[in-house]
Parts: C-alpha cells; structure tokens; sequence
C-alpha cells in the first residue's frame, strides 16, 4: 500500500519521527511569559536555548507526560545560546543526536512543547548552513543551520529533527535578532559535554593583535594547500602566551591544532574547549616559510 501511496509511507514516518523525538522533548518554564522548550541531553540534564532561562530559581521542567520536575542551572553558555539544566529525578527518554551533520536541501522538522497540550510540529527543509558568525548576545556561533520550518513561540530550546526523528540541531531564535537559526548537533552536543563538566565554556587567550592578509600563490604551494588568506600579527602582549610561545609581530597564523584560520573569527573559534591549556600546534608563515610552533593556550578570565 505504501508504494501506492509514497507521499502516505512519508507522512507516517513524520509521524513517527516526531513520536520518537518527542519523547524526549520537554517544556521549560523559566521566564515570566510562555514557556519554551528543551531535550534531554541525559536522564537527567535537559539541553534548552541560554536566553529562555530568565531565572536560575523555581525552574519547572514538564515531561512528556505531563508530569512536572524540578530543575536548577548546571551550566550556561551564553555565546551560542546553549544552558543545562539538572533535574532532581530521571527521565524516560533520551535524545538521539544524527550521526551526521544535517546538509542543505535535507527535510527536517522543527519541534516544540510550549504547553501542556503536546508536542508541536513545524516542516521545513535546512536552506543553508555557515559560520562563524557573531552573534546579537555578543558571542561567536561556531556553525549554524538555518532552516524554513516555521518556529512557532516557545520552540527555542526544543530539537530540529531529521524524518528519523534525530536530532541534526536545537532550535534557537535568540542569536541573530530574532531569526531562527538552529545550533547544529555536533556543535550542541560538545557545548553541553562541556558545560557537564565545567559549569561553562572554557575559551581560550592568546594574547595577539592581528589582521586578515592575502597568501601569495607560492607560500600557498609551500603550505600544501590553497588558502587564500592568513592573520597577519600586529601585535604581542608581553608575557602572553603567545609570547612565551616564540610568535613575533610579522608572523602569519595559518592554522591552529590543525585546523586553518583565515580570519579573526575563526581564531576565536579555535581557542575553545579542549585546546585551552594545552599545549597546540601553531601553524605560522615566517619570512614566507611555514613553520610550526607549539605554544600552551591560556585561559581567558
């Protein structure tokens, strides 16, 4: 029958993909007007959008079955508009995070518990992807996915599925200017292992002035690859780390813990998580010849 019926055999695995998804989907109540929503990470920590939590007492969380639980702040990133909440008890279902970045053109639905009534549902395909991109909240969204499906109030916080009902990103209309944008999974996900463990992300401090200049055609071909562009350093904090490190005023950063920098943004971008503290790998171009310094990234305060 379903081979008669395709457009039947999709609507029944949207259904389900939003039975699936939505069992993990919760409402949370931590403003003064209407609710918004979250998932849970865990069985007991429940991801949702930084700027819905209004208060960090008297949070509410309501599960799916109407069942209501306490809930206080175990972390918060308000850069990409991410926090944690940890419940005093467990909860049944756990969200299924894409193994998989979602693509454009990909059929997603956007999901949201505002209410009491049920889970709320919204189609629209992913319209493009990017990042990074400074945000209205005054951080820097490493990737972002914007998507058409409709973000009725009370979605932010609450998961944008695949026809799986996996969770390819969070829904958030608090990053740029009231447009709805959702946090890809991958990046969510890593947002929250952090604030598990650390109450908040931990963003790192080079300590460097730097401005974005052209790479020649034959210091590309001496890289290895194309990459049009590279920082440019203006400047270098006494006693930073850059310092201590060996970078020089007229060094070109190229890349960072292997990944490559072109622009400001993407600096920042690299000095977060895992790097800070550590000691990584700077790609520099000296003289026109790439070379690599290792050099410990602070901690910024």
């Amino acid at each position: 029958m379903t081979e008669q019926y395709p457009l039947n055999a999709l609507s029944e695995a949207m259904v389900a993909a939003v039975e699936a998804a939505g069992a993990a989907t919760m409402m949370v109540n931590a403003r003064r007007r209407l609710p918004a929503s979250g998932i849970a990470y865990t069985a007991d920590l429940i991801l949702t959008a930084d700027h819905v939590i209004e208060r960090e007492e008297d949070i509410k969380v309501m599960l799916p079955d109407g069942s209501e639980k306490a809930a206080n702040v175990a972390g918060r990133d308000p850069g990409n508009d991410l926090a944690l909440l940890r419940l005093d008890s467990l909860v049944a279902s756990v969200a299924v995070p894409a193994a998989q970045d979602a693509r454009v053109g990909q059929l997603v639905l956007a999901l949201g518990r505002p209410n009491s009534e049920g889970i709320q549902a919204s189609l629209g395909v992913i319209s493009a992807s990017g990042g990074p991109v400074r945000t209205g909240r005054g951080g820097l969204l490493e990737r972002y996915l914007r998507t058409d499906a409709i973000p009725y109030p009370g979605f932010s916080g609450g998961p944008l599925i695949d026809t799986a009902g996996q969770i390819v990103g969070i829904n958030t209309s608090g990053l740029a200017r009231g447009a709805s944008l959702a946090i890809p999974v991958s990046l969510a996900w890593q947002v929250a292992e952090a604030l598990r463990t650390h109450g908040h992300i931990r963003r790192g401090f080079l300590g460097v002035r730097s401005q974005p200049v052209p790479i020649p055609i034959a210091q590309q071909s001496a890289l290895g690859r194309k990459q049009a562009s590279g920082l440019l350093l203006v400047g270098v904090e006494n006693d930073s780390p850059a310092e201590r490190g060996g970078l020089m005023i007229g060094d070109i950063i190229v890349a960072i813990a292997g990944q490559p920098v072109t622009d400001p943004d993407e600096l920042l971008s690299t000095l977060t998580g895992e790097v800070v503290g550590k000691v990584t790998p700077i790609e520099i171009l000296r003289g026109g010849s790439p070379t690599t310094i290792a050099v410990t990234i602070g901690a910024r305060n």
